[in-house]
């Protein structure tokens, strides 16, 4: 009798946590995913109450399931348009997270050095104009490099992306036929190319590939080992992405009270040239009140003690000054 009393207890008490923990449910971006895995991770550590679900499915895919209502929060590298912000139930906050980078990713086994790109030349090597490794063009900037004569294999995204609005968003500013002819997007069409789907699945297809090259989250091309070039930057300079370069590429931006803003191509010597703000998308008024609390309590977590966990992960702060404004618009969140 006492055994089934214990049993019965128990079973009361584990019914007890699994109600008062609380799921938070949210899917979006690639990009910045092992940044949030690890700190949905240590929130939970220190508020096991609290349980953050994300799911790494895409920036199109997080804008569609917050706009569907299947999720509490969506993530995304590239801003909601002004057409899906009116689709929204209510008023969506794009709110800053960290800094990242894309970077030009390849797979060129006997090729030891860094290979240099400029903004032309990439533009030319996704249009399908630049075929081959050994083209003038990549010679030209890369003299002291013995190119192998193989042909370019183009890989990019197969899934709405925030990394590929990043990129395409630096294309269509440093080429007006990538402009023209292609534009950008959370998806485009491609002239030609392979897809991967997520940055996971790009950094598979050139890994896997002799030749290949494509567009990556610098943590994925780092974790991965595959070799990434620098690219010469608006102020003329080749400049290889790192925690500094993308920093220096925030300092001239001027942020907007939507924090909707573009730091691509951006000024300064320093500047890596394909650089961008990653975003939450909050819903400012939370169906589930109780909800609603939780994750304005992460956020302003988020915006201390987790802005010192980016570096290890080679994502860059947010800025100071943003992280003033930023904090002042999350007291909205209810």
């Amino acid at each position: 009798m006492f055994r089934y009393l214990q049993v019965a207890v128990c079973i009361v008490v584990l019914s007890a946590i699994a109600s008062a923990q609380s799921t938070i449910n949210g899917a979006g971006a690639t990009f910045p995913y092992p940044m949030y895995s690890k700190w949905f991770s240590e929130y939970n550590k220190q508020r096991p109450e609290v349980r953050i679900n994300y799911q790494s499915i895409g920036s199109g895919g997080g804008i569609q399931q917050l706009l569907a209502g299947t999720v509490d929060f969506g993530a995304t590298d590239g801003p909601m348009t002004d057409a899906q912000l009116e689709k929204a139930k209510g008023k969506i906050l794009h709110v800053p997270t960290v800094l990242g980078s894309v970077v030009p990713a390849y797979n060129l086994p006997d090729v030891k050095q860094e290979l240099k790109f400029t903004p032309q030349i990439l533009a030319d090597i996704f249009l399908g104009k630049i075929t081959s490794w050994n083209d003038k063009a990549i010679a030209s900037v890369n003299k002291d490099v013995t190119l192998p004569g193989q042909p370019i294999v183009v890989v990019h995204r197969s899934d709405g992306s925030g990394t590929t609005y990043c990129f395409t968003d630096y294309l269509s500013k440093v080429s007006s036929e990538w402009k023209n002819s292609v534009g950008k997007g959370t998806s485009v069409k491609w002239p030609l190319g392979l897809g991967g789907k997520g940055n996971e699945g790009v950094a598979g297809v050139v890994r896997q590939m002799p030749g290949a090259i494509g567009y990556l989250e610098l943590i994925y091309a780092v974790q991965n080992k595959i070799p990434y070039g620098s690219v010469r930057n608006s102020n003329g300079n080749f400049v290889k992405a790192s925690l500094e370069a993308t920093s220096a590429a925030a300092a001239s931006a001027s942020m907007p009270p939507d924090f909707r803003v573009s730091i691509t191509n951006a000024p300064g010597n320093d500047a890596y040239p394909i650089s961008t703000f990653t975003w939450l998308l909050i819903p400012e008024q939370s169906r589930d009140p109780n909800k609603g609390k939780m994750i304005k309590e992460f956020l302003t977590w988020m915006l201390g003690p987790g802005q010192e966990m980016t570096k290890q992960l080679t994502y860059a702060p947010l800025p100071p000054p943003v992280v003033e404004k930023v904090r002042a618009a999350v007291q909205t969140v209810r």
